[in-house]
């Protein structure tokens, strides 16, 4: 029997410095805890060139040191490697991510906003960057939530 190749899931924002890394880090927190990690190939990215090359947002650093789930990311663009589903945070990334996905060849990704996992319905993932530490909390608790759904239904 042919082993099973990882499914593989990126998680899109407009910077790649906020949302994004958050929802990576829970992920794999996430498919880590379970034992599943070789099940899966994880990233983030950008739909834009705002922050390439930077970190993480210190405050969605610091959201993550509080919780114990570790974050080790540096900002890049969403490339036109086929995935197997690309989990945007708003609108704005996803009309960006399909546009990036009509530009690849019979691509079967199934790209659709995390939020649209959210057992409380929060559909979007609002970007924290000009908020606070509580705004950060807001969006890993949406990332734990959503991730959590999205784990379930994908398995």
């Amino acid at each position: 029997m042919a082993a099973q190749l990882p499914k593989s899931v990126p998680f899109v924002c407009l910077g790649n410095v906020c949302r994004s890394p958050i929802a990576e880090a829970v992920f794999k927190k996430l498919v880590t805890d379970q034992n599943i990690s070789d099940n899966w190939r994880i990233d983030s990215a950008t739909t834009s060139t705002y922050e390439t090359g930077n970190p993480p947002d210190y405050r969605g650093q610091n959201c993550m040191k509080k919780h114990d789930i570790p974050m080790n990311h540096g900002a890049q663009q969403l490339t036109k490697e086929d995935f197997d589903y690309i989990l945007c945070t708003d609108e704005s990334n996803l009309r960006d991510s399909n546009r990036k996905g009509s530009e690849v060849k019979n691509c079967k990704v199934k790209i659709e906003l995390l939020g649209s996992y959210d057992p409380q319905k929060q559909l979007i993932i609002e970007d924290p960057y000009y908020g606070n530490d509580s705004d950060f909390e807001t969006v890993s608790q949406q990332c734990v939530r959503c991730s959590k759904a999205f784990l379930e239904k994908s398995q």
